[in-house]
């Protein structure tokens, strides 16, 4: 990870007073309420409102029945106390739902450890070998030599499907290795084919500097002058020829501040609107994947899939730095896996899944640097999470540090209450929190209710169908108190707030 200070220019270019005073719904008026689309009306024939309830509840079915989603992560060993690369494979491979592995190297005893397992494995050429491939003479065969040395004995007993041409290079000062990058990703790629291994894709890992300094809009972002016109273009069309994903390493952690810690960990917050698109962010991870997105599509590449090579959270920094901990590390690792593994996607790419690899598997105690470099391990070296993220495939967590508040998962539909607490929102909440606890909560509960032809669309007004929204998400969280907080606009009551055939779940 070398992501480091510069990614802070991205999105931290206009003062975060002024995202957060970004309206998100202009032009609606103070009693409508922007929420998913209109799903069923009054007007729909009685037979088809009968199979879209009946679909629905299988697909309720069928999602509580889904187990833990599948991700990729990065491991690294720069450590004196891992266990050995065998015994990971084998934990990786049995006992949790992590289906690919990131390398930044090619180890052979790392690589051959994943023989026979089905994790994908991605492995990493050192920056310094780029310059010999990209030899026009006499790189092909250097870069042939290098995969029958380091590829070719382990595959396809190993699962490799991509080979990464270095880490990080433009942000290197070298000249020489940045013009490398891409005659050396080149030869590798027709060295693979050559040599048989045409399951292998060849990306390259990008720091989230390749973008211009912007105002953290994602509709205002573009590649940096002259990676814009004479790199990107050139890669771009190498990524779609050869089916390849354009990987860049997001790091909202380093480009936080107090204004915006809520924003970078997928915490309730107003968000940053983008006037362009009318998208409203509240995540930090959505907006720098929707920029790199965007500079792509101004080039004519929307269409390259984009990967997350790398992105986390550390559990520990420096003594006084704020927003770091083994809560906050899990609220963004699980916000990740939903935005990029659950199909939920980003506002500019809806429904889509990104190939992603959370960083790391360990904490690493040897990796120089400061203290937050050596913590941002997911698992402890005994195999122990050191936060429960829903991986193991039992569900038990068994972390010696579990987090103190459970996490948002999607609730089923609300049944009628019966007694207990609810969530509703302040009298006197304003407005455009109001819409945003409905946009937050929505995103992980079930709102049909507060649709237009739902039990409690009436009253159509954001007091009323934030209440209903944020009790929702607060019964998800099993009634924690830190679920209806929603930046103090929240409140528990044990006055049933239903109303009519308004049913609020409890």
């Amino acid at each position: 990870m070398k992501c480091g200070c510069v990614t802070c220019i991205l999105f931290s270019a206009v003062p975060c007073s002024g995202y957060l005073n970004q309206t998100p719904a202009a032009g609606l008026a103070a009693n409508q309420t922007q929420i998913l689309p209109q799903s069923i009306t009054h007007t729909m024939p009685l037979l088809l409102l009968l199979l879209m309830l009946l679909a629905a509840g299988a697909a309720a079915a069928a999602e509580a029945a889904t187990p833990s989603l599948s991700i990729g992560v990065n491991y690294g060993a720069n450590a004196d106390n891992l266990p050995t690369p065998t015994a990971v494979a084998a934990f990786l491979a049995t006992k949790t739902t992590i289906d690919r592995v990131k390398l930044f190297d090619a180890n052979p005893a790392f690589i051959s450890a994943f023989a026979g397992t089905p994790i994908s494995l991605a492995v990493s050429l050192p920056n310094s070998a780029l310059p010999a491939l990209a030899d026009k003479s006499t790189g092909l065969d250097a870069a042939r030599s290098w995969i029958r040395a380091n590829l070719s004995p382990f595959v396809p007993a190993t699962n490799v499907t991509l080979l990464l041409a270095g880490n990080e290079i433009l942000l290197s000062t070298d000249t020489n290795l940045i013009l490398s990058l891409l005659p050396a990703m080149r030869r590798l790629a027709q060295a693979l084919k050559a040599e048989g291994l045409t399951g292998v894709r060849v990306t390259t890992p990008h720091y989230l500097g390749i973008l211009a300094p912007s105002d953290g809009i994602p509709s205002n972002a573009t590649f940096r002058a002259g990676y814009n016109e004479k790199l990107f273009p050139a890669m771009l069309q190498f990524h779609r020829d050869t089916g390849s994903p354009f990987m860049v390493n997001p790091y909202p952690y380093f480009s936080y501040n107090a204004q915006t810690l809520n924003y970078a960990l997928f915490r309730p917050n107003a968000g940053i609107y983008d006037p362009a698109t009318k998208l409203n962010y509240t995540s930090m991870l959505d907006a720098q994947v929707d920029a790199i997105y965007t500079a792509m599509k101004k080039l004519g590449y929307g269409d390259v899939h984009i990967a997350i090579g790398e992105a986390g959270w550390p559990t520990q920094a420096e003594a006084g730095q704020i927003g770091v901990g083994v809560q906050e590390a899990r609220d963004f690792n699980e916000g990740m896996i939903r935005v990029c593994s659950s199909g939920k996607g980003t506002p500019l790419m809806p429904g889509k899944k990104f190939e992603t690899y959370l960083f790391s598997l360990f904490d690493e105690n040897q990796k120089p640097g400061p203290i937050a470099e050596r913590h941002f391990g997911l698992f402890n070296p005994d195999f122990t999470p050191v936060y429960d993220l829903g991986l193991l495939r039992d569900g038990s967590s068994g972390a010696p540090n579990p987090a103190p508040n459970p996490s948002p998962n999607p609730s089923p539909k609300p049944s009628p209450s019966g007694g207990g607490k609810w969530c509703v929102a302040k009298t006197g909440a304003n407005g455009t929190d109001l819409q945003n606890n409905i946009n937050y909560a929505c995103s992980y509960v079930d709102c049909k209710a507060i649709q237009s032809g739902g039990a409690c669309f009436d009253p159509n007004n954001l007091q009323s169908h934030a209440s209903f929204a944020m009790n929702a998400y607060y019964q998800a969280n099993s009634d924690s108190a830190s679920a209806c907080d929603f930046k103090g606009t929240g409140i528990v009551t044990s006055s049933d707030p239903s109303y009519g055939s308004c049913k609020y779940v409890s």
